[in-house]
């Protein structure tokens, strides 16, 4: 019986109890007298919460020094990066500037130089040229000199116009060398280099001094110090003596 009483007592008590607590101020204040040592009072509770709250305080104070720090440490780092990008942009700068000087130096004394080969090729051009027609001229006369003077020989420079063009493609003045002898004639081209073109346009004048005068030639030859070997081969299929040297001339 007492401890089916005391069940009893314990059901009253859950069931009544909240009701009472909120209805009876003695009853409340006995249990909260009876049960302080088991939790801490509102004051403590909210002294305990203020310090929590000044730990994450502080804390978040520290964090923010921190970043603070940090982000002045990157700061530093970006303004030192940009400086030396910039200080390299300068050298580059000032490097691609002396190259395009040094460019514009060696482009010009390439140009000079340039210059000067064009002038003197043109110089030794215009002696060559000088040259060679002094030559043909200073042969042509000593030859006909010892062949007239020697062995009355006629020696003539043949000058004439063709007016339709079948020498050169176009009206144009043809010279030529003329040597004749006891009835023999010899069409001759002395020159101070011949070429296969040459030889070609002294083939076509041959013909056009035999075609106008009606009289064949018993002999064509062309004297030069300077033959090409392909006026070399074109002369011997057109049956045209070649002399390039002295030791060559056959009588």
């Amino acid at each position: 019986m007492e401890t089916q009483s005391l069940e009893e007592v314990k059901k009253v008590i859950l069931t009544q109890l909240p009701h009472l607590m909120e209805t009876e101020p003695e009853i409340r204040d006995l249990i909260l007298r009876m049960t302080r040592d088991h939790y801490a009072g509102k004051q403590e509770t909210e002294s305990r919460f203020d310090r929590v709250m000044d730990e994450l305080k502080r804390d978040r104070e520290a964090q923010m020094k921190k970043w603070e720090v940090q982000e002045q440490h990157w700061a530093a780092w970006e303004k030192k990066w940009e400086e030396e990008r910039e200080a390299q942009e300068k050298k580059w700068e000032a490097q691609e500037k002396k190259w395009e000087e040094n460019q514009r130096s060696i482009n010009q004394i390439l140009a000079e130089i340039r210059l000067q080969n064009h002038k003197y090729d043109s110089t030794i051009g215009a002696l060559g040229a000088r040259w060679g027609l002094h030559s043909e001229s200073a042969f042509r006369n000593g030859l006909r000199a010892i062949l007239e003077r020697s062995f009355g020989v006629k020696v003539e420079r043949y000058e004439d116009v063709d007016r339709e063009g079948k020498v050169f493609g176009r009206p144009e003045q043809i010279e030529m060398d003329v040597i004749v002898h006891n009835g023999t004639l010899i069409l001759c081209e002395i020159k101070s280099s011949m070429s296969k073109s040459d030889l070609y346009s002294f083939w076509r004048k041959k013909n056009f001094y035999e075609e106008k005068h009606g009289r064949k030639a018993s002999r064509t030859m062309v004297i030069s110090p300077m033959i090409e070997d392909a006026a070399k081969s074109a002369a011997k299929e057109l049956g045209i003596e070649v002399y390039g040297y002295a030791e060559d001339i056959k009588t």
